[in-house]
């Protein structure tokens, strides 16, 4: 039987604001609830715990602390007299009325509003407060997902160019308290060079995150965030020495999750030396490398084709190429990351049917030995340089994205546009999204009621598919050639996978245009000024270029 919570508010307090959210959040927990209402008599509350025998008994008192005295000293007495003790008996209420509640030993849990939901889902969960032992907070991505959903983990990415002002804004930040995650940003000479040091650039030290440059400063890292609410760390992939990176990775920060691309960090992207079929087989193995020890695995290729204004529909199918690669290489458990904003000016409502199309495609994918997490953010390039706009696009983004029930919410530093996050910027940033949540779970409309979001959704799915089709028509010969590096390679030089921004670059095709109508991201003919509908483009391709032979 589900295990029985009552609550009021006690005395002459009317507020029940707070009452009301704990009692929501019991019930989601798989608590019964039961609410007496505001400004009940000590009495009341008393003779309802005996008639009821509940699990536990939530009282409210938000009103002049020197009132609540009297309330709890007949509260008190009653559990004495009707030996009520073995009930659990909670308090909320302001800091100055949780002072006065301390004073009772009845009390088994104090809210006094310093808290947030992740302390009172915790304590809901039956979780114990050990800090030394470190079990309040789950030390795996999958624990921590389990610990909060419908409430999503909470990441953000930090990295500044100087290494003792990253390590000592780590501690800041799990202190904070208000971060699941912390994603360390390495700059692009540890990137690219840490296995080979002499290659650095040092002018170049710093640029794009922190100059880590040995094992002990991640080790560093990590010990630096074992305070507060001992946050996940995890770390993206080098560019190069793929698998010494993601075995040192895994060494020191016990990275959470890895973070690898699919057909970029090459020569594609100019992040690296490699060739597109020997980095995309390189990747492979990477994700097989990660699936062999039980460590998740994100395929950060969807957004890469969104950010050099790929149209929706190939977003789409590179959501389902990234996801499939995955579960072929073995990986269990998988982030599927989907990124709003792209481009910055789509529409909330063509974004959601975006997302919608891909997660139907994703999760199409599971099985007993394969599932995805959705992790939702915001695109970098949509933030504005003002950094009070900047706030509200954070804020809006994340409203929208909260659409798809996302496990894991990337936090985009407001401040992005302007200048590399500060630990205090980090936690701003995680605390306006927080709060956004905290709205969202009170009741939000229900994006599948749209028909303009589904009859987009499904037009997606269609061309999406069609995309999926195109690359295995080239890839006859292939046993699997949705997981063959030739086949994919081959595919984007011929430019089914294409974007406007891969003009000119040796390893793609680079002559897709794209235009942004109605507030989403088609494929476009110049010459006719049309929009042109995903097959015709596709057949164009096919008919005109020579298949990968059997």
């Amino acid at each position: 039987m589900k295990r029985l919570i009552i609550a009021a508010a006690l005395g002459n307090d009317v507020h029940v604001a707070g009452i009301m959210n704990f009692l929501k959040l019991a019930e989601e927990q798989g608590y019964d609830t039961m609410f007496m209402g505001p400004a009940v008599a000590p009495e009341r509350i008393i003779e309802a715990a005996i008639e009821h025998s509940p699990y536990m008994v939530g009282i409210s008192y938000r009103l002049t602390p020197s009132a609540l005295k009297p309330l709890l000293d007949k509260i008190d007495s009653g559990i004495e007299r009707y030996r009520l003790k073995d009930i659990k008996w909670v308090f909320g209420g302001t800091e100055p009325t949780a002072d006065v509640a301390r004073q009772y030993r009845i009390f088994e849990k104090i809210f006094d509003g310093s808290g947030d939901m992740d302390d009172t889902i915790m304590y809901l969960k039956g979780i114990e407060d050990n800090r030394e032992k470190n079990e309040i907070y789950p030390q795996s991505l999958i624990g921590r997902i389990e610990s909060k959903y419908p409430f999503p983990v909470i990441r953000h990415h930090f990295g500044l160019p100087d290494l003792g002002a990253t390590i000592e804004g780590v501690r800041k930040i799990a202190e904070s308290k208000v971060v699941d995650v912390i994603s360390i940003a390495p700059d692009q000479n540890a990137q690219e060079h840490f296995f080979e040091p002499e290659k650095m650039d040092h002018d170049l030290d710093g640029a794009g995150g922190a100059p880590l440059r040995t094992a002990e400063d991640f080790k560093a890292l990590y010990e630096n965030s074992r305070t507060g609410n001992y946050p996940l760390l995890r770390c993206y992939s080098g560019t190069n020495n793929v698998f010494e990176m993601a075995k040192m990775l895994l060494d020191t920060i016990h990275n959470a999750w890895a973070a690898i691309p699919l057909c970029w960090y090459n020569r594609l992207d100019g992040r690296g030396p490699r060739d597109l079929v020997t980095s995309i087989a390189e990747n492979q193995q990477l994700m097989r490398w990660h699936g062999e020890r039980g460590v998740p695995v994100e395929v950060n290729e969807a957004h890469h084709w969104g950010l050099r204004d790929a149209h929706d529909a190939i977003y789409v199918a590179a959501s389902y190429l990234a996801a499939y690669n995955a579960k072929k290489m073995g990986v269990r458990h998988y982030v599927a990351q989907y990124m709003f904003n792209l481009p910055p000016n789509e529409s909330p409502r063509m974004d959601i049917a975006k997302m919608l199309a891909a997660i139907e495609l994703v999760e199409s994918l599971h099985d007993d030995d394969f599932i995805t997490y959705r992790q939702a953010r915001a695109g970098l390039a949509s933030f504005p340089t003002d950094l009070y706009m900047a706030k509200g696009q954070l804020a809006a983004s994340c409203y929208t994205a909260m659409a798809i029930k996302p496990h894991i919410y990337h936090v985009v530093g407001f401040c992005e546009a302007h200048h590399a996050a500060t630990p205090e910027d980090v936690i701003e940033s995680a605390k306006l999204v927080r709060g956004v949540v905290k709205n969202h779970m009170q009741g939000a409309p229900d994006v599948t009621a749209d028909g303009e979001i589904m009859r987009r959704k499904d037009e997606l799915v269609a061309d999406a598919l069609a995309i999926i089709d195109a690359v295995k028509a080239v890839g006859q010969g292939s046993k699997d050639p949705l997981a063959d590096p030739i086949v994919i390679a081959r595919a984007i030089k011929m430019g089914i996978l294409d974007a406007p921004h891969l003009k000119g670059n040796s390893m793609a095709n680079g002559t897709l245009a794209t235009r942004l109508i109605n507030g989403a991201l088609y494929a476009y003919d110049e010459k006719d000024g049309r929009v042109l509908a995903e097959r015709e483009r596709l057949d164009r391709i096919l008919n005109s270029t020579e298949r990968v032979p059997a």
